[in-house]
């Protein structure tokens, strides 16, 4: 008998997903994704410049900042900036949603600048670390483009696009893309990222209160293989990526107009 969950899906459905570029801000390019109830903005600049270690080396870089809201949970979080020092979890997925960036970019024809990467979260129901991976390759892909069409940068350096779901097992039965509930009372989950040719970028996961055995992680392997591919799909048929920002930008935040200032 198939199990049904806390909100109808079967264990091998995603959530309902929807896109949104340009949502908000000035950035070169931003996505508002959203994942069921958890809602994710990822935004997208270049700035002219590297960091210290790659000074001189002729490559670019790409950093990555995760953030969750104060109200993005029922229980108000308090800001970083007023706690004095950075959320040890949010450093670390900060390094994550870097990490698996990088994949996606050629930063040796990048030149001295660096890809900055902002992932905010408005709204939390799981999966808010994997949402913003999708997130920001969605933005980054789209941000590259234009980079290119403007002749900012010589060459289209987005080389492959990546895609993340959670996966867990919940007594016995492994599901796909868990929500806040299943997530809390997961005997074992695993955060998937794949690029779009199913290739592995990373894969996070623990056993929290049941080992997991090959076979189970097998079928959870094979779910969010399924799920990804399922994303993929879904962008392919739904997404329409605007070729401009559909927020007028003015002199301050427009790349554009700095470069052509210093000329």
């Amino acid at each position: 008998m198939e199990i049904k969950r806390l909100d109808g899906r079967t264990c091998d459905q995603v959530r309902p997903v929807k896109i949104f570029f340009d949502a908000l801000g000035y950035a070169d390019s931003s996505v508002l994704f959203e994942l069921g109830n958890t809602k994710v903005l990822a935004s997208v600049i270049l700035q002219q410049n590297v960091p210290h270690f790659l000074r001189g080396q002729k490559v670019g870089w790409l950093s990555a900042e995760y953030a969750m809201l104060p109200c993005a949970t029922h229980q108000r979080t308090l800001r970083e900036s007023s706690q004095g020092n950075r959320n040890p979890r949010s450093v670390e997925i900060s390094r994550l949603i870097g990490r698996c960036l990088r994949t996606c970019v050629n930063l040796e024809e990048l030149g001295e600048r660096t890809i900055l990467i902002d992932c905010d979260v408005l709204q939390a129901d799981g999966s808010t670390r994997v949402a913003a991976i999708t997130a920001a390759s969605l933005a980054l892909e789209q941000a590259v483009l234009r980079w290119h069409t403007k002749r900012i940068i010589g060459k289209n350096i987005f080389t492959s696009a990546i895609a993340a779901v959670s996966v867990g097992m919940i007594n016995g039965t492994p599901r796909l893309d868990l929500c806040y509930e299943e997530d809390s009372s997961a005997d074992a989950d695993f955060n998937i990222v794949m690029t779009k040719s199913g290739d592995i970028v990373e894969i996070q996961g623990t056993a929290e209160k049941i080992a997991v055995n090959w076979k189970n992680f097998e079928q959870l392997r094979d779910l969010a293989n399924k799920g990804i591919t399922d994303l993929f799909a879904y962008f392919s048929e739904k997404t329409e990526p605007p070729q401009e920002p559909s927020v007028q930008k003015t002199q301050l935040f427009s790349l554009g107009n700095r470069i052509q200032n210093q000329r």
